[in-house]
């Protein structure tokens, strides 16, 4: 079993930056991938990135293209987020999940979430 936990989120002006971090501990070996998903009071939850865990291979959704990077530490137990050029749309509560099949697209099949941080892009 994972358990996830983030944190990096906070208060930050529009076009500032911000990491976010989620630390994966336990059986982490049967990972397939790893993703941030967001959600916004009254709105959907919503795709942002994603990274298969051996090969690194990274997905972003189009509304993050060319301004968040998703990567992963060398050991395998840390997922992050780089987020830059931020927006005010894109203040949200921001999960991280983990996926231990490739069955699927790249945004569905996640089983474990963690409670999530906030991110606010305000004046």
């Amino acid at each position: 079993q994972v358990q996830l936990v983030e944190s990096g989120g906070g208060l930050v002006q529009p076009g500032g930056s911000l990491r976010l971090s989620c630390r994966a501990s336990g059986r982490t070996f049967s990972t397939y991938a790893m993703a941030w998903f967001r959600q916004a009071p009254g709105k959907e939850r919503e795709f942002v990135a994603a990274i298969t865990w051996n090969g690194g291979s990274p997905y972003y959704g189009d509304s993050v293209q060319g301004r968040f990077t998703i990567s992963r530490d060398n050991a395998k137990t840390t997922l992050f987020l780089q987020m830059n050029t931020l927006k005010p749309g894109d203040t949200a509560l921001y999960y991280c999940a983990a996926k231990d099949t490739d069955w699927g697209s790249i945004g569905a099949g996640y089983s474990t979430w963690g409670q999530g941080t906030q991110v606010t892009v305000s004046s």
